[in-house]
């Protein structure tokens, strides 16, 4: 998707202060950190919103969980915990529309 910033992002287009990355996944800091530790988990293929997964995407959205695991785990988030947060559709808070995970730590977070 060529106007897709993420898409960007993903093929160097744009720089980010890239945490991890792999063939299918990236993990970068958001450029606008709401907690101490504000990564953006992103699939490199392009998908729009969580509402258009298909059976086909369940691979690959595995990886994503995963790299948020590996990357918590090597920051040492864990035992402190973290939040992993996806937001799908406008109304609900999604600006960038590319399949996208905020990974948030550092600080008690409440609900919602």
């Amino acid at each position: 998707m060529q106007d897709c910033i993420f898409c960007k992002i993903a093929t160097k287009e744009i720089p980010a202060d890239i945490v991890h990355e792999n063939e299918q996944v990236l993990v970068f800091r958001d450029a606008k950190p709401a907690a101490p530790v504000h990564l953006l988990i992103i699939p490199k293929r392009h998908i729009p919103a969580l509402s258009e997964l298909s059976e086909e995407d369940s691979g690959l959205m595995g990886q994503v969980h995963l790299a948020a695991v590996r990357v918590a785990r090597e920051l040492g988030l864990v035992e402190q915990g973290f939040r992993l947060v996806s937001n799908c559709g406008r109304n609900a808070g999604q600006m960038v529309m590319h399949i996208h995970y905020h990974l948030l730590s550092g600080r008690s977070f409440q609900w919602p």
